[in-house]
């Protein structure tokens, strides 16, 4: 399992990868300060360590961002196995104490424990991006 994050939600992961410890599930943290250059090759070895296992944490909308780019660095990587959970801020932003907006967009510890076990109960591939037409339909 790897939890990669960059910035606040870095340290979110932190404490995720610890919470994960204490009931068994070894995680590695990937501090992805730089999305150019990004170091390919080190998240390729990470998926071979990990069976493909990754929660990705962005404090934006998921779309684009670190997980756009990790996504992109592996999309051509021969990889026997690729399970991806994409966490972000998927409503509108709000603003409160520290914890508060980081728990209201899903993005605390406590989402990437949730994502991170779910992950580990993963057993054989499933592709995790379907094609929005599938063949036959010429829609």
């Amino acid at each position: 399992m790897a939890l990669i994050g960059a910035g606040v939600p870095l340290h979110e992961c932190l404490a995720a990868a610890e919470q994960l410890a204490e009931v068994g599930i070894a995680a590695r943290v990937i501090d992805l300060y730089s999305v150019k250059p990004l170091e390919r090759a080190m998240l390729i070895e990470t998926c071979r360590a990990t069976e493909g296992r990754l929660v990705v944490v962005q404090d934006h909308y998921p779309q684009g961002g670190i997980s756009g780019e990790v996504m992109e660095a592996l999309a051509d990587a021969e990889l026997d196995e690729l399970h991806v959970t994409l966490l972000g801020v998927n409503g509108l932003p709000m603003s409160g104490q520290p914890a508060e907006p980081l728990d209201a967009a899903g993005i605390f510890a406590r989402h990437i424990v949730a994502a991170a076990r779910k992950l580990t109960e993963v057993r054989e591939w499933t592709p995790t991006i379907r094609p929005t037409n599938p063949p036959g339909n010429h829609a």
